[in-house]
């Protein structure tokens, strides 16, 4: 956290290309290795949304039927994805056709 300062004087576009630097660097890892978790309780021919620890904080996610295609996300963008979603952010609201009562 020593580099905070420098943060705190970063302009939009050392903003940017800081985060280009990190997307780049997290991308570039080696994750074939890694050790994939699911949800408890999932089986192994069920869809799935699987999830790996990567280093620094970062983590890789794919989908159990298209196990090739990975996103990762940095410590910072885990972390605010993870409290989006114990906030409810990220609830889906009932379309018109599966809204409660509708026939």
């Amino acid at each position: 956290m020593a580099d905070l300062p420098d943060r705190e004087r970063e302009t939009p576009e050392d903003i940017k290309a800081r985060k280009e630097r990190e997307r780049d660097e997290l991308y570039a890892l080696d994750i074939s290795g890694v050790e994939w978790h699911c949800a408890p309780g999932t089986e192994e021919h069920e869809e799935r949304v699987e999830i790996a620890y990567l280093p620094d904080g970062a983590v890789a996610m794919r989908s159990s039927l298209d196990p090739g295609t990975v996103l990762r996300y940095t410590e910072a963008e885990w972390r605010a994805f993870v409290l989006g979603a114990r906030d409810g952010e990220f609830d889906l609201e009932p379309s018109a056709g599966n809204a409660a009562g509708a026939d």
